[in-house]
């Protein structure tokens, strides 16, 4: 197993860390987790604090991984499938149990994933044509502001919270509406596939 892969399944194993800190049942099991308050009126918990850190060691195995393994040609078909896995694991997970803890609105897990799921069968159909599409710059900007979004989220939006701009939101809002826009465009660039005769 080269570098690149190493590195995508230490992701994938910090991605399952992250999930299973963010839903373990702490008060079932007697655990009361300490809630810090670093500035007035603004709050944080200590299990939202190491999974923020996890995530964002994850995030950045992600860009790692994959300009290792393109300059140095390490590129495998076992990475790419890994490296799909890992980001559906980290991305999706933790969008979902965000919304489920009212952290963010559920709307945005729906529209995300629902786009994301959309891609991909795009993505299945273009392949099996030969043809394969990569991500374009607004896809590339929708991940950079999840991420940045996220991670902010994590951390209850500090420092910008001490000032009132709260651009965690704007960042998750940003990446939503980037995820239709982009997921429209990929759609138009591979539709001729989808007008073929059989």
């Amino acid at each position: 197993m080269n570098l690149p892969n190493k590195i995508t399944m230490c992701r994938i194993v910090m991605a399952v860390l992250v999930l299973i800190i963010l839903m373990f049942p702490y008060s079932s099991v007697g655990i009361t987790l300490p809630i810090y308050e670093p500035f007035n009126n603004i709050t944080i918990r200590l299990d939202y604090i190491i999974a923020g850190f996890l995530f964002v060691i994850a995030s950045f195995t992600d860009f790692l991984d994959g300009n290792i393994a393109r300059k140095n040609n390490l590129v495998t078909d076992f990475g790419k499938v890994m490296d799909a896995i890992a980001d559906k694991v980290l991305v999706n997970g933790v969008l979902i149990l965000l919304a489920f803890n009212k952290s963010i609105p559920a709307v945005i897990p729906v529209i995300i994933i629902t786009r994301d799921t959309v891609v991909d069968a795009i993505k299945m159909v273009a392949g099996k044509k030969n043809s394969a599409v990569g991500a374009s710059i607004w896809g590339k900007i929708k991940t950079i502001c999840m991420m940045v979004g996220l991670s902010l989220t994590f951390f209850s939006n500090i420092p910008f919270e001490i000032v009132g701009i709260r651009l965690d939101s704007i960042l998750l809002y940003a990446a939503t509406i980037l995820s239709v826009y982009s997921g429209i465009e990929y759609f138009i660039v591979n539709k001729k596939y989808f007008l073929e005769d059989k």
